[in-house]
C-alpha cells in the first residue's frame, strides 16, 4: 500500500490521504473545490474546474491521468446541477468513459456544490 500526496497541493486537513495505491489501482479520496481558489459562493462550473484540476494533480502524483480512471463517483448538491456536471465531466474526460455514479445530495462540506472521488488503474 502506498499513500500519495501531490506536492502541488496542501495536505488534507482531516485524517485521510489524498490517494492510496494498492493492487494496481489508485483510490482518490473525495475532492472538494480548493478553498484557496474558489469559495462556496463560486459558480458550479468554477467549482468543477477546481475539483478536476486537483484530481489531475493527485493522479499525476500517482503516475496516472484521466485516461487511467476506471470509476468516478460525483456528489452534487442538488440534482439541478446534473446537466452542468455532465458538461464539465465530458470536457475533462473527452472520449474516455469510465464507470460513473452521480449522487445528488442535500449539502456538502463547507457549502460547496461538488465533490469527486476517483479510482484509476496504474499501467
Amino acid at each position: 500500500m502506498e499513500f500519495i500526496q501531490s506536492d502541488e497541493l496542501p495536505p488534507p486537513a482531516g485524517h485521510y490521504s489524498q490517494a492510496v495505491a494498492a493492487g494496481g489501482l489508485v483510490f482518490l479520496s473525495g475532492i472538494l473545490p480548493a478553498r484557496a481558489d474558489v469559495d462556496a459562493g463560486a459558480g458550479f462550473d468554477a467549482q468543477c474546474a477546481s475539483v478536476f484540476d486537483q484530481c489531475a494533480k493527485v493522479l499525476c502524483a500517482a503516475g496516472c491521468g484521466f485516461d487511467d480512471v476506471v470509476q468516478c463517483t460525483a456528489y452534487i448538491a442538488g440534482v439541478e446541477h446534473w446537466p452542468a456536471f455532465n458538461t464539465c465531466y465530458a470536457a475533462v474526460f473527452g472520449e474516455h468513459r469510465p464507470a460513473r455514479a452521480v449522487v445528488p445530495v442535500p449539502a456538502l462540506h463547507y457549502g460547496f456544490l461538488v465533490e469527486v472521488q476517483l479510482v484509476a488503474q496504474r499501467r
